[in-house]
């Protein structure tokens, strides 16, 4: 049984505008869904103003799509059909949370053109990872203290070079009878900033998935604060799959966990999904996050721009690794490419195991942008 089955009749027209925004690329996760009915229980409504208020303040859409928004809310609510925007039908984006098993109902989408490795079309496959040993095992004992570190809250007692610490150099005196020892002093705790990598799973990165998956699991082996999702047609977090210590163990639980498997990309709206979930969105938050991506956005390229913006402003650094940077000639010369490039901070080699350990390893030490770097080559 479907979960809009046990739903009130009531609630229909409510879950059935929220995929409609979906269908025509709207990035709605659930908890929104779930908010927007919530509000429209707590208005009452009283009038169809109520119930826009709540869908504006629950489905927030982007300010540049708030046209389409109003002339989608017209035609559902209203059916006032004229008012319709006319747009390429997407395909909802999918997210799901490796806690969860729940399966949603696979939607028939138009092909549209696009790179002749890039497609909208969702293919659902399985993946099987031999093991083999590939030389993480270094990766695993450095990365925790080859992240970049931040000044945690916490405090630490120190012989020098400190705070006083007050209340327990008073107690101190107290405790020797007014005599004044040497004064306690702390500091604040110095700790590894959180690790977010998202790996594109699509079928123009066939070639290098695996690879891929191998050096998450050896970085959430590594680093505790580390967090995995894999992006395609879906969302799906994988990091508990991959807290098995042993590899093989690991692999095959998030080989079943993700669905999309070498079919189509929707980096842009997947991405956005990512943000649009608060929980997820505050894994970016002061992070190392590394995508691992070619980046063939196919269609327009506004709302990939739009997600390395929010992701550039969230996290300490934002680092794109393409595999088609490891021929010398490479250039970012698409247009989602020179879209994105300013707000990245790397735009790396991730052709090779070997290049993308260095990198990782390397993230605590300051670089030139991206744009600066790539400026020159050009």
């Amino acid at each position: 049984m479907r979960p809009s089955e046990n739903l009130p009749p009531a609630a229909a027209p409510f879950l059935g505008f929220a995929r409609l925004l979906r269908r025509h690329g709207f990035a709605i996760a659930p908890e929104q869904v779930t908010g927007f009915m919530q509000a429209v229980t707590l208005l009452g409504p009283r009038s169809m103003a109520d119930i826009r208020e709540a869908a504006l303040a629950t489905l927030a859409p982007p300010p540049d799509r708030r046209g389409e928004f109003e002339a989608h809310f017209q035609s559902h609510f209203y059916g006032n059909a004229s008012v319709v925007i006319e747009g390429e039908e997407d395909e909802e984006t999918r997210i799901k949370d490796d806690h969860s098993a729940r399966q949603e109902e696979n939607q028939t989408t138009r092909q549209e053109k696009g790179g002749e490795l890039s497609s909208a079309v969702e293919q659902l496959s399985t993946r099987d990872f031999q093991r083999d040993d590939d030389g993480l095992a270094a990766l695993r004992r450095k990365l925790s203290c080859a992240l970049p570190a931040r000044r945690s809250f916490r405090t630490v007692r120190t012989p020098s070079r400190g705070r006083l610490d007050l209340r327990r150099s008073l107690r101190e005196i107290v405790s020797a009878d007014g005599d004044v020892p040497s004064p306690l002093l702390r500091r604040r705790q110095t700790v590894p900033r959180k690790l977010l990598v998202l790996i594109d799973v699509s079928g123009s990165m066939k070639l290098h998935t695996a690879d891929y998956l191998k050096l998450a699991h050896a970085c959430v082996q590594g680093a505790g604060r580390t967090e995995i999702f894999t992006f395609g047609t879906r969302l799906t977090r994988i990091t508990t799959a991959l807290r098995i210590r042993d590899r093989s163990q690991a692999l095959a639980r998030a080989a079943a966990q993700v669905d999309d498997w070498d079919g189509g990309t929707r980096m842009g709206p997947t991405l956005l999904a990512f943000l649009s979930v608060p929980r997820f969105s505050a894994f970016a938050r002061g992070a190392a996050v590394v995508i691992l991506s070619d980046a063939l956005e196919r269609g327009g390229h506004e709302e990939l721009e739009i997600a390395m913006r929010r992701f550039s402003a969230r996290a300490f650094r934002l680092s794109l690794a393409t595999p088609l940077a490891g021929d010398p000639r490479f250039r970012p010369a698409t247009a989602a490419l020179k879209a994105i490039l300013p707000s990245l901070d790397d735009l790396v080699d991730g052709s090779s195991m070997e290049s993308l350990t260095e990198f990782i390893l390397s993230l605590a030490r300051p670089a030139p942008a991206a744009a600066t770097i790539w400026k020159r080559v050009s």
